[in-house]
């Protein structure tokens, strides 16, 4: 509405604040005031409310991290510790168990020394037993073998001189330990 003064008119304001317009625009900021009150507590405060809720659950984690790690470090210290020690309770246990295989090896040796005692044992009895059977076979062969030459001495008839002679003989080929033992 601007008009040309050379035309022979008036001129009118270019910016017209009358009474109308400052109403309207008194309403206008109060209504975008309570909008942005309203927009406030519908929209930003659930995003402050979300982004509250995300500080507090990453300062939580970040809580969790840092006690993580102080256990971390201990249970590094502890077991570093235990490292320390186990070469010790290794050679421990070496030892214990060269004492345990020492004393099964001399008692095994000691087990197989009385299995070798005893077998010499019941080795001799048999030797005695089979030199005892020997000296009965021997002195049974004797007696047959006197018995035969008695047999010949009778069928012969000889006179008792002749055939103690003949006994005599015999014991002397057989010898006197034979017939003892």
């Amino acid at each position: 509405m601007i008009l040309l003064a050379a035309e022979g008119q008036t001129m009118e304001r270019l910016f017209d604040l009358d009474m109308q317009l400052v109403a309207d625009a008194v309403l206008m900021i109060i209504a975008i005031f309570f909008l942005f009150l309203i927009m406030s507590y519908f929209l930003f405060n659930p995003a402050r409310k979300m982004l509250s809720s995300r500080q507090e659950k990453i300062r939580g984690e970040l809580e969790d991290a840092k006690q993580n790690m102080e256990q971390a470090r201990s249970l590094k210290a502890e077991y570093e510790e235990k490292l320390k020690d186990i070469d010790k309770e290794a050679e421990i246990i070496l030892g214990e168990a060269r004492k345990k295989a020492l004393a099964n090896e001399n008692q095994i040796i000691a087990q197989a020394k009385e299995e070798a005692a005893r077998i010499l044992d019941r080795a001799r009895v048999e030797a005695q037993l089979e030199k005892q059977k020997m000296a009965d076979e021997v002195k049974n062969e004797m007696v047959s073998i006197a018995s035969l030459l008695a047999s010949k001495v009778v069928a012969a008839s000889i006179d008792t001189t002749v055939q103690e002679q003949l006994v005599d003989e015999t014991l002397k080929e057989m010898g006197d330990q034979t017939w003892l033992s």
